[in-house]
């Protein structure tokens, strides 16, 4: 991974597990970020998910608009140009996305986990979209095991936490871009809401962090790399002992501003009534309790989504 941003492999969990927490809890206390090889998701699930997301990005904006779900905050289906903007910005993103969230069957076990539409004109875009989904989630899983372990906690401690999750499978479709952008940028300056988000798609330039003296980072990824960054809930649940890094996706310079740029986080959230409630073991005298009020996932979630925009 180029800049310093380090790429562990997670198969050493198993192996090596104490090291691996150690030099991964490392990672995110110093960047916030981890690039997570060894990871076994196939190539082809993740080809056939950026084959059918370009088949729909491709559509006539009439065609896609239709996916467009009114009311739920950009929670499922399409969500054109201008419309999320990143907080304390005046500048609209340059990007256009669909989200894909669980399949929570007839009964759902809170109402916030809406259904999940899907484009007629795209054959296998469900299929695709599901399977990669699915696969995100399983490495997702593994990552918070080892980062329960370094907060000092029982290896399962997030599994019954996230076991009806509203996680979202965002396809990002970044358009080429001219030189009249308006001082928009492809993804403005911003943090992330969830738990833990896994990055497909970061091989392209563009992605950057913040460090601590002002600076940004570029990060990209080599070979199968998937990077995983710490977002707000985590790092309010850990009293920062875990940060959520601000971090950006910029404009391209030359011939590279011509052409799209596609990636694909997944955003893992935990329940929606979880109670967001500082651990314990993340307090100290040294460390005093940043977030004394709790506050359940949803109701956070819903604060975030009409700071940028997306829920009106």
């Amino acid at each position: 991974m180029a800049g310093q941003v380090p790429t562990l492999d997670i198969r050493r969990l198993e192996s090596d597990g104490a090291l691996f927490v150690e030099q991964l809890g490392a990672a995110y206390a110093e960047f916030g970020f981890c690039g997570i090889r060894g990871h076994g998701i196939p190539d082809t699930v993740i080809s056939n998910c950026y084959q059918v997301i370009k088949s729909f990005f491709a559509l006539p904006l009439a065609d896609k608009q239709r996916y467009h779900q009114p009311g739920l905050g950009g929670a499922r289906g399409y969500t054109g140009f201008g419309i999320e903007t990143a907080r304390d910005s005046r500048h609209p993103d340059l990007k256009e996305f669909w989200h894909v969230g669980p399949e929570a069957g007839p009964t759902p076990p809170h109402p916030s986990l809406y259904p999940n539409c899907w484009p007629v004109e795209v054959p296998g875009f469900r299929a695709a979209s599901l399977a990669l989904y699915k696969a995100l989630r399983q490495l997702g899983e593994r990552v918070l095991q080892a980062l329960a372990l370094y907060l000092g906690e029982d290896q399962n401690y997030f599994a019954d936490k996230i076991c009806y999750g509203n996680s979202i499978l965002r396809p990002i479709h970044y358009p080429p871009v001219s030189g009249s952008s308006g001082g928009s940028i492809r993804s403005g300056r911003h943090e992330d809401i969830n738990l833990i988000t896994l990055l497909v798609g970061a091989s392209e330039p563009g992605l950057e962090i913040l460090r601590a003296d002002g600076s940004w980072l570029p990060v990209t990824t080599d070979g199968d790399a998937i990077v995983v960054n710490i977002g707000d809930m985590l790092q309010r649940l850990s009293n920062n002992v875990l940060p959520s890094t601000t971090h950006r996706v910029i404009n391209p310079d030359g011939e590279a501003a011509q052409h799209s740029r596609y990636s694909i986080p997944f955003f893992l959230h935990p329940n929606p009534d979880f109670v967001i409630s500082t651990l314990p073991c993340c307090v100290s005298v040294e460390r005093p309790d940043r977030y004394p009020d709790s506050i359940c996932a949803n109701e956070y979630l819903l604060q975030r989504l009409a700071e940028i925009g997306l829920l009106k």
